[in-house]
């Protein structure tokens, strides 16, 4: 299920913005090259004319944009175009056509000669009962090979999307798995040279380490998970790191709700009140990935170190044993 954030932030401008031009668009994007950096990821490369107004390079951060797969047909549904009315556009063709949908951070946009070129790191989940339509889809990947993507126009960025905000803060303590790597990829690509801080990325396996361009004053851990379960290495580590204690118990809150709590917004309605020192303190937080994984960092840097919540961002991307539909 997704968040009202994400939701929010992906589907465009409502009735209220018809007169406006829609902060997001449907594009056709096609795939121009395949890699296999490491083990457990594929990195697509897309191209096309509409990819050419998407984005902002330099400026993407965590930027989230929505992904459409070909049906079981093999086509994709015919809303391009559709931008501020894409959603219930999508809704409106029949499913067994309108193909899976999925949210993805962008990894890269590079331009070239005047053209575009927007590169997803895609995470591969094949055994059998694990493999969703994305994983799949991108197991199989070949030039040439057509989806369609919705994301923030070139320059705009009041569509929502990014939640990387931290504000005056100089230091950062990035985290999450192999889901959310992409994301702190970029933003470590994309912060101040000055920035200081330090990056803990859980990934399946040691050889899933992704080459990422680092601020000389961060340090990013790569903490290979292998046999054990998420959040094993990440969670020590993280609470180690910041001078506490844990025996990773994972947190579950009884619901298949994603955790989304950020700065400025609050999936489960609580009251987000800053401290003395508001958005300003010394370290900003940006913990994303498994969401009960995230709920049990959120409950120890909140309720047991008293971070406060104005400085920290926390991003369930998938829930384990949950089937993500958007």
């Amino acid at each position: 299920m997704l968040s009202k954030s994400q939701e929010t932030a992906i589907k465009g401008a409502d009735s209220s913005d018809t007169a406006l031009e829609a902060p997001f668009t449907v594009v056709t994007a096609r795939v121009d090259l395949v890699e296999r950096p490491c083990p457990n990821f594929v990195r697509v490369h897309f191209v096309g004319p509409g990819i050419n107004g998407v984005g902002t390079p330099g400026k993407t951060l965590d930027q989230r944009v929505k992904l459409i797969f070909p049906s079981d047909h093999g086509t994709l549904p015919d809303i391009v175009g559709a931008d501020g009315d894409w959603y219930q556009a999508w809704l409106a063709v029949p499913s067994t056509r309108r193909g899976a949908m999925r949210t993805y951070s962008i990894r890269e946009l590079q331009v070239i000669g005047g053209h575009t070129r927007l590169i997803i790191d895609f995470v591969l989940h094949l055994a059998p009962g694990k493999t969703g339509p994305a994983s799949l889809w991108a197991s199989q990947a070949k030039v040439g090979d057509e989806l369609l993507l919705v994301g923030p126009r070139r320059g705009r960025f009041d569509g929502g999307g990014i939640e990387f905000d931290p504000g005056s803060a100089k230091t950062i303590l990035l985290a999450g798995d192999e889901t959310a790597a992409p994301a702190i990829a970029r933003i470590l690509e994309d912060v101040d040279p000055s920035t200081r801080g330090v990056a803990f990325i859980e990934v399946p396996d040691p050889s899933d380490v992704l080459d990422i361009r680092v601020p000389p004053g961060v340090e990013v851990h790569w903490l290979p998970r292998s046999a054990s379960t998420h959040g094993a290495e990440l969670i020590p580590r993280v609470l180690g790191h910041l001078g506490a204690q844990s025996h990773v118990h994972i947190a579950d809150d009884g619901t298949e709700n994603l955790v989304w709590e950020t700065p400025g917004f609050s999936g489960s309605g609580e009251e987000i009140v800053a401290d003395d020192e508001g958005h300003s303190a010394d370290c900003y937080y940006w913990i994303a990935g498994e969401s009960r994984v995230v709920t049990t960092l959120r409950r120890h840097l909140v309720k047991d170190l008293g971070i406060a919540r104005a400085q920290v961002a926390f991003m369930g991307y998938w829930r384990q044993g949950v089937a993500m539909k958007g």
